[in-house]
């Protein structure tokens, strides 16, 4: 792998020393996931994996935001996806399935990888952050599944590992946003620093565990896995994925589609969230 390679179009790829940073590189759909995004991330990861130069990977976004979720808006990269919504739920239960598999490759990926949120954080992309093995977070950073207002759980259900029973009850019941601060209090990111400082204090940690041998790395996130996988992610992940299939087919989920198809997304995101008061996301206290 070259130090930038150009062989994708909806990631960036490029090597600093032994790390390989892929970039989401959708901006102006904030990083939205169409199915290419997908396909291209998960192919970055293991290209990384296979290269005897890369011992880590960091996975950010550009623009304002890490990732806002799986792109639903039609737009020409984002229509396969769309489609996906839209169809009957034996055949959504398929993809959604095949959809939770594909992160499993990053989990499943011998090789470190490191998730970088910034700005927004929302559905699908805490899909794709919490299957990657550290999370660090901007201390301003919006993180949440505000999707399952209308229908859904996440079709690959990680929360419970990182921030245990009740936060994910309290978080999936409401689809409440929350910092990163937050995320680092709650256990769903190891730490959360300043903005500012994001791109370096993760290239430093992403450089530091490079320099650990290879090898060394993937037995060690071959082990640390497999005992999750032994409190049955696996199973689980299965389950969430046909369960997220049926509750797409809830009427919450049919009235919001008619709604914006009325009105546009933007606005019938508004109405879906009226009902929530929503604020500014959960916080930690103020440490003044």
């Amino acid at each position: 792998m070259n130090n930038t390679d150009s062989a994708y179009q909806a990631v960036l790829v490029e090597r600093i020393g032994k790390v390989g940073r892929i970039t989401l590189n959708r901006p102006d759909q904030r990083n939205a996931l169409s199915q290419k995004l997908q396909a291209e991330l998960v192919e970055a990861i293991e290209d990384c994996a296979k290269s005897p130069d890369i011992a880590a990977v960091v996975v950010r976004g550009a623009g304002k935001s890490f990732c806002s979720g799986y792109d639903i808006s039609g737009s020409a990269d984002g229509e396969q996806t769309k489609a996906v919504a839209n169809v009957s739920y034996p055949r959504r239960s398929i993809l959604t399935i095949e959809m939770a598999r594909n992160w499993t490759r990053i989990w499943n990926a011998p090789i470190p990888v490191i998730a970088q949120i910034h700005g927004h954080c929302l559905a699908g992309g805490t899909d794709l952050a919490l299957h990657c093995d550290l999370i660090i977070a901007a201390e301003d950073a919006v993180i949440g599944y505000p999707a399952l207002r209308m229908g859904g759980t996440p079709p690959a259900n990680m929360w419970l590992y990182h921030v245990g029973v009740q936060w994910a009850k309290r978080l999936l019941f409401t689809g409440d946003t929350f910092t990163g601060r937050m995320a680092e209090k709650i256990g769903f990111a190891l730490e959360a620093v300043p903005a500012r400082e994001l791109d370096d204090h993760v290239l430093a940690l992403a450089q530091r565990v490079a320099a650990m041998g290879s090898d060394i790395l993937a037995i060690n996130k071959h082990v640390l896995n497999k005992g999750v996988d032994m409190m049955g992610r696996a199973v689980l992940g299965e389950i969430g994925a046909t369960m997220d299939a049926l509750a797409n087919q809830a009427s919450e989920m049919a009235q919001f589609q008619e709604r914006a198809a009325e009105i546009g997304l933007a606005e019938a995101f508004k109405e879906r969230d009226a009902p929530f008061r929503e604020g500014v996301p959960l916080d930690v206290p103020s440490r003044s």
